[in-house]
């Protein structure tokens, strides 16, 4: 998305984005051309906005220019054949019922009709769900890389990849059958999964959160949901993240500082969202098979019950990462259970199993796992350690309030005599 714009419009745009590009992408049938288009949209509405306020329909507006783009390009293109071939081939008209088109953009949300293009059945998962963030998140090549921890110029040539795949393969951009949906729900399930973690925790910035990342996952998820209600993991997705959503109010101190889990103040959290996270996750375990993301959402749901962090039914907890573990052999899930296990069995056992972790190449040198070393080190009482852990960590990280938070820690143990 195009930079350089007030919050408030950023906000705007990223609403009315997927959407639009959906819309684009049904009539035009290139994905491709259909995100230069709106790229180009979203760039002519910074440029005229801030003077002019916002239109009445902001889709309608991006909608129509992206139309205009689309017919230049495609003149363009007809016009360079002509001059090659001198056959005065004719173009495909995208602009001759622009404002019916623009109507329906009102009425119809192509939203999830751009979920199940990005996840063709030819792409891999990963490519599928890298393209889902980069279409429907606006997250950056840069982001989507961190949070599949591979190099930005990789993920840049599997994005790029995945759009020629799906223009090659010639299927309409149409909704699929229903049998067709579930065999493509894994890979929409993981991007709107990485969306939401990605504003929980943004892997840049000035901000703890970003928001609009994280209220745009759920939105897409009820969306999913109410398309496939019968599904069990759309709906432990959904409530994994009502389940973490709900303590947004108390994980950031007045100044935009990050609040800990265990120095949170609980009344905050939002009621509603548990409880509604915890009907649907209870409702989705009971029909029998469990998949990942209601292991997760049941993780969840015990720390949102915990009166404290002390009162947290850690063994449960464990004993659900243990489950987690073996279904994904994820290295951050393995991170996760470490930390389950010092407060279960004690920080040397945790090290212990830290220590195993960093033999896997995946995780291996990720800051993340310099936090957690930190964290046990200052639980098993190595202030020293735990000083340096907690700095090395500060420098590992782009999001400002956390590294912030990581400093600050390094500097109170110091103070209390540890340096």
């Amino acid at each position: 998305m195009a930079a350089g714009g007030s919050p408030l419009l950023e906000e705007l745009l990223r609403e009315h984005a997927p959407r639009v590009l959906g819309a684009l992408a049904r009539r035009c049938g290139d994905f491709s051309a259909a995100e230069d288009a709106l790229q180009e949209a979203l760039l002519a509405a910074h440029l005229e906005w801030p003077a002019s306020g916002a239109p009445a329909n902001p889709g309608g507006w991006l909608f129509r220019v992206g139309c205009r783009r689309l017919s230049d390009a495609q003149e363009s293109e007809a016009a360079r054949k002509r001059r090659e071939s001198r056959a005065g081939e004719e173009r495909t008209e995208v602009t001759a019922d622009a404002a019916t088109g623009e109507d329906e953009l009102m009425v119809h949300d192509d939203t999830l009709l751009l979920f199940f293009t990005c996840c063709h059945p030819s792409l891999t998962t990963p490519s599928a769900s890298a393209l889902t963030l980069r279409a429907l998140g606006g997250l950056t090549t840069a982001e989507i890389a961190r949070a599949f921890l591979v190099p930005e110029a990789t993920m840049a040539q599997r994005i790029s990849r995945a759009k020629q795949t799906i223009l090659d393969s010639g299927q309409p951009f149409a909704l699929p059958a229903e049998s067709e949906r579930a065999r493509r729900l894994e890979p929409v399930l993981q991007a709107l999964y990485l969306m939401f973690n990605e504003g929980h925790l943004g892997s840049s910035g000035p901000g703890l959160v970003r928001v609009e990342l994280s209220t745009e996952a759920i939105r897409l998820a009820r969306l999913l949901r109410a398309a496939q209600p019968d599904d069990a993991e759309v709906a432990g997705l959904l409530a994994l993240m009502l389940l973490t959503d709900a303590r947004r109010p108390a994980r950031t101190g007045p100044d935009g500082e990050l609040v800990p889990l265990h120095e949170q103040d609980r009344s905050r959290w939002d009621r509603a969202a548990i409880v509604e996270g915890i009907e649907l996750v209870s409702r989705a375990l009971s029909r029998g098979a469990v998949g990942t993301y209601q292991l997760q959402a049941a993780i969840a749901a015990l720390h949102d019950e915990a009166p404290s962090i002390d009162e947290t039914d850690w063994p449960q907890v464990l004993a659900l990462y243990r489950l987690l573990e073996r279904a994904t052999g994820n290295p951050m899930v393995t991170l996760n259970r470490i930390v389950a296990e010092a407060m279960v069995d004690g920080p040397a056992r945790a090290l212990e199993s830290l220590a195993e972790l960093e033999q896997d190449a995946r995780i291996a040198g990720h800051f993340r796992m310099t936090v957690v070393r930190a964290h046990l080190c200052e639980l098993a009482g190595d202030r020293e350690r735990a000083i340096v852990e907690y700095r090395k960590a500060a420098s590992g990280t782009a999001n400002l309030p956390e590294r912030g938070y990581l400093i600050a820690k390094a500097a109170r143990l110091e103070a209390e005599g540890g340096g």
